[in-house]
């Protein structure tokens, strides 16, 4: 089968494109024939650094997240899966390619009525806005910033914030990015490249109740100088390059908390499967900013990393 091979960590040249032997079903797993694959900006870390939480051997067939029909089961799996559309993780290897084995109790079925290209880019990032904004605790009328506004995960939040009642001001770095977050329903949209960004935010809503940090760095460090006391930095990403650096003390002397909350395993089901239905249901809408075919996934990482694209960025591997 056709696959990308991770031959080395460093730059996206690393990402190879060549022929792997053929996956198969194992007791316990399915087997994907493999329609879209879904990169993340962490997937671009892992192949630039090795940093993850495994160390595997090189070379190897990256990526963490796909969809496509299942085509076959191994024992102990209901046979009635044969020929479903579904989502699921690989556990973080293995996407990149036209077929993957994966564990059958992962397998999330597409909804009716919902694209599997825009299952695929809510997988990993549908359930992570989902969890963001049940982590915050939302309150109607509360005035939300979601820095990276146009990104795969920040486009989302822009639509549960705002669905919750919330007034949402969206950063995002560039005019068409701006634009964007407006499209999708952000009630105020700031260029964070604009040096008096945190300026025009102050002047639209004073200060904010909760920031989603998506960015980390200094656009996540002038954030925080925008929340109001009794107020809540979640962070979450790192496009900037580094986390944002807020001690315990510094939060506390404001009296607001920051801090990255932990999803816990089990819960990462729940968040997945209320994403992919919240879109069947026509209540929120993936941007998918970026395809391309499987052979150019480190033109993919390339993009992401230079954060020139924006929405999410598919592999399209049939």
């Amino acid at each position: 089968m056709r696959a990308v091979w991770l031959t080395g960590f460093g730059g996206p040249e690393k990402l190879v494109p060549g022929e792997a032997p053929d996956p198969v079903a194992g007791p316990g797993q399915a087997l994907i024939e493999v329609a879209f694959a879904n990169i993340t900006f962490v997937e671009t870390q892992f192949r630039a650094t090795g940093a993850g939480p495994f160390r595997p051997e090189l070379p190897m067939i990256p990526g963490n997240g796909v969809g496509g029909v299942v085509s076959a089961v191994g024992t102990g799996v209901d046979p009635a899966l044969v020929g479903r559309s579904v989502v699921s993780s690989t556990g973080g290897s293995g996407g990149y390619a036209e077929r993957a084995s994966v564990d059958a109790a992962g397998l999330l079925p597409v909804p009716d009525g919902l694209a599997l290209d825009d299952a695929v880019a809510l997988l990993a990032d549908g359930r992570t806005a989902t969890w963001l904004v049940g982590s915050a605790g939302l309150v109607v009328g509360e005035r939300v910033l979601v820095e990276a506004a146009a990104g795969g995960v920040g486009s989302l939040l822009v639509q549960l914030a705002r669905a919750a009642g919330a007034t949402v001001v969206a950063a995002a770095g560039g005019p068409y990015k701006v634009g964007l977050a407006r499209d999708l329903g952000a009630d105020v949209a700031v260029d964070y490249r604009e040096p008096d960004w945190t300026d025009r935010v102050r002047a639209s809503v004073g200060g904010v109740d909760v920031v989603f940090d998506g960015v980390g760095g200094a656009v996540a460090r002038a954030a925080f100088e925008l929340l109001d006391r009794g107020g809540r930095m979640l962070s979450f990403g790192l496009a900037s390059g580094e986390w944002v650096d807020i001690s315990e003390e510094a939060a506390e002397r404001r009296g607001v908390r920051a801090f990255r909350p932990a999803m816990n395993p089990t819960q990462i089901r729940g968040f997945a499967q209320s994403a992919l239905a919240e879109a069947a249901a026509g209540r929120l809408r993936p941007t998918i900013g970026q395809r391309f075919p499987l052979e150019r996934a480190a033109d993919a990482h390339a993009v992401i990393e230079s954060r020139a694209g924006f929405g999410k960025t598919l592999l399209e591997v049939r």
